[in-house]
């Protein structure tokens, strides 16, 4: 109860803070916000690798890892199929309307000249490592999981001998250093919280001008609410799990997913709320939120299939019916893939309707306000990762959030 005061009192302070104006204040509080987020991106790399190691070393060998990985991918499947679909559905029934002509930027963005020749094959092979300290770099995650996994599984293989064991003790030893980092951010983070909901309170307070699309916003954040607060506390009910008391152990992570707008920096933040107040096994909360933070991505797919039929519509040939099951299926295998596209869904958004021959000046238009969306859409993946975490966790024997 005291972490929920101290958190929401350092969110009502920063949004007042936020909302007054003062420009050396405000720079200030954005340095600080910076800060925290560069601190966590840090962190968050090596806990990535370290987890995925570490848990596949002691259950490489066990039969029980393909059921945790099994469960995971099954329940990922299922609730970004269900994100997808709560996004087509309000799509349909709010049916937004098309923008004025004049109003649409008749030449396509920068953004989509840079990807207009990028292909899932470049996506693929950008995944694929030709030297190990590259992705560590760069941060991409997909390349970190599949390092991570092969020398976890490699581990796992080797006859124990003094040598082994020596390497894996070492790597325990230097996860057990990461995690004293991260209680040490943990407990200072109401400062973090502070900065970051000013920053969003002065953007908010400049004015976030929607206009005509209204109805698309509306869809988006609507399905996203939906998703948050219906779909997924039902999918938790069904395996016999408190939707309320989850929530409440992941709170810290899901309001820091929302302020960073990056569910990989959010992870050691996610991993301890796992771990710590769910209390779910280490072995599943390690093995299993660093691949969710990778392809759990319940608001990027709602994002992209909206975003895409609403770009499509204002198009010479409108999608139909069948259309929009067909970019249902490539939103959900898109969203799974988007851990190496820079910026996020947006930038995969453009790079899929680019070549639809839809007028994709009008992601320009969408840009100025994506902020709010991807706020909203990453405090949703987190969420969803923490309920595959306790869905994963409850199904191979813990029971965290039962009643």
């Amino acid at each position: 109860m005291k972490s929920v005061i101290i958190w929401t009192s350092a969110l009502l302070i920063g949004g007042v803070l936020g909302g007054l104006g003062i420009d050396w204040l405000n720079g200030l509080l954005g340095f600080v916000a910076t800060a925290y987020t560069r601190l966590f991106q840090f962190v968050a790399v090596p806990t990535i690798a370290l987890a995925v190691i570490t848990t596949l070393s002691s259950l490489g060998g066990k039969r029980e890892t393909g059921h945790i990985f099994l469960h995971t991918l099954t329940y990922t499947l299922l609730t970004t199929v269900a994100a997808a679909a709560v996004g087509l559905v309000l799509y349909l029934v709010i049916a937004p309307d098309n923008l004025p002509a004049e109003a649409i930027p008749s030449g396509p963005t920068d953004e989509s000249e840079k990807l207009g020749n990028v292909t899932y094959y470049d996506h693929i092979l950008s995944v694929i490592p030709n030297n190990a300290v590259e992705p560590f770099l760069k941060g991409n995650v997909l390349s970190i999981l599949l390092i991570s996994a092969a020398l976890g599984l490699a581990l796992a293989s080797l006859q124990k001998n003094e040598n082994v064991e020596t390497l894996v003790r070492t790597i325990h030893g230097a996860q057990e250093v990461l995690h004293a980092l991260i209680r040490a951010l943990v407990w200072t983070l109401p400062v973090g919280i502070v900065a970051f909901a000013a920053g969003l309170s002065a953007e908010l307070s400049a004015g976030v001008a929607v206009g005509s699309i209204g109805k698309y916003v509306a869809v988006i954040l609507g399905g996203n609410l939906i998703q948050f607060f219906i779909v997924l506390p039902l999918f938790l009910l069904m395996r016999g799990l408190n939707p309320w008391k989850v929530f409440k152990a992941m709170s810290p992570a899901v309001l820091m997913a929302l302020f960073t707008k990056s569910s990989a920096a959010t992870l050691p933040v996610t991993m301890r709320s796992a771990e710590t107040r769910l209390k779910a096994r280490h072995e599943v909360a390690r093995f299993v939120l660093p691949i969710c933070t990778t392809i759990n991505m319940n608001g990027c797919a709602a994002f992209i299939l909206v975003t895409s039929l609403y770009v499509m519509q204002h198009g010479a040939t409108p999608p139909t019916l069948p259309t929009m099951l067909l970019w249902l299926l490539i939103a959900v295998v898109s969203a799974i893939g988007n851990a190496g596209v820079p910026m996020g869904c947006y930038f995969l958004t453009l790079s899929l309707v680019a070549g639809t021959g839809a007028p994709v000046g009008i992601m320009g238009i969408i840009l100025p306000i994506y902020t709010l969306i991807d706020m909203v859409e990453t405090a949703e993946n987190v969420w969803s990762d923490s309920c595959v975490c306790a869905l994963v966790d409850k199904q191979d024997g813990s029971k965290p959030g039962e009643d």
